[in-house]
C-alpha cells in the first residue's frame, strides 16, 4: 500500500511539472528598431524554431526577411506546442512592451521567440529552447538579436515593397531612414543562423553605403528583455 501511495504521489508532481500558466512581458529596448508580429512558442526538448550554426528553414527565413510568422505558427500547431501570437497586436515600437498569457501543455517545457528587427535584411530577436521553471515566480531573460543567414546585409531600403524574400529591407518604421545608398556588403558569407553584427548606417540621407541612419539604427545586443510569470 506504501508502495503503491508513493507511485501516485510521483506521478501527480511530475503531472503537474510538465503544465503551466505562463504571463509573458517582452520589451523593445531597441533606440530605433520594430519588431514585426512575436511568436513565443512552448515546445517539447525535441523541437526548435531556430538554431544556431545550421542553416535557416524556409519559415524561418520568411519571418527574418518579411515578418511573416505564419508557417512558424503552423509549425508549432503541428508538433503539439502551445503559441503566443502577435502580443503587440501589430509592431513594437521602440521602447514598448507587449504582454500575453500563454498556457502550456503536456511535455512543452521550453520557451522559443521570433520576431524580424526592421530596419534589417533578415535580423530577428530570439530566443531557442529556454527550459520553463518549474517554480512559480518571476523570471527575466535578456534576448539577443541574430542574423538568419539568408540575405546580404546592404542595409537598402524598399520602402512599401510588403513581400516576403525579397532582396533589401522591406520597410523602415519610424521614417528615419534615407535612400540613394550603395549597399553595404553584397553577399552574405556566414549563411547560418548567427548573432547578428548589427547595423552600421551612415549619416548621409541620400547617399552613402547605406540607407540607415547611424544616429537612429546602431544597436547592439541585447535588444530585449522577457519577463515570464509563472503562476
Amino acid at each position: 500500500m506504501q508502495k503503491n501511495t508513493l507511485f501516485l504521489t510521483t506521478l501527480l508532481v511530475a503531472n503537474s511539472a510538465v503544465a503551466a500558466d505562463l504571463e509573458i512581458k517582452i520589451t523593445n529596448l531597441t533606440h530605433g528598431l520594430h519588431y514585426t508580429p512575436i511568436l513565443v512558442a512552448a515546445h517539447s526538448a525535441e523541437h526548435r524554431l531556430f538554431q544556431s550554426g545550421t542553416a535557416a528553414t524556409l519559415a524561418l527565413q520568411k519571418m527574418a526577411e518579411g515578418g511573416d510568422i505564419d508557417e512558424l505558427v503552423g509549425i508549432v500547431a503541428s508538433i503539439g506546442g502551445n503559441s503566443l501570437v502577435n502580443p503587440a497586436k501589430g509592431l513594437l515600437a521602440p521602447g514598448a512592451e507587449a504582454s500575453g498569457m500563454l498556457v502550456t501543455t503536456g511535455n512543452n517545457r521550453f520557451l522559443s521567440v521570433t520576431a524580424m528587427l526592421l530596419p534589417t535584411n533578415d535580423g530577428f530577436v530570439g530566443l531557442n529552447s529556454w527550459a520553463i521553471p518549474t517554480e512559480k515566480g518571476t523570471y527575466t531573460v535578456m534576448l539577443n538579436a541574430y542574423d538568419a543567414g539568408t540575405e546580404a546585409n546592404d542595409e537598402l531600403v524598399k520602402e512599401g515593397s510588403g513581400a516576403t524574400n525579397v532582396r533589401g529591407i522591406p520597410a523602415a518604421p519610424g521614417g528615419k531612414a534615407g535612400t540613394g545608398g550603395t549597399g553595404v556588403t553584397l553577399e552574405e558569407f556566414n549563411k547560418t543562423v548567427h548573432i547578428h553584427r548589427g547595423s552600421l548606417g551612415d549619416d548621409n540621407l541620400t547617399g552613402g553605403k547605406s540607407d540607415l541612419d547611424n544616429r537612429v539604427h546602431r544597436w547592439l545586443n541585447p535588444v530585449a528583455r522577457m519577463t515570464v510569470t509563472v503562476k
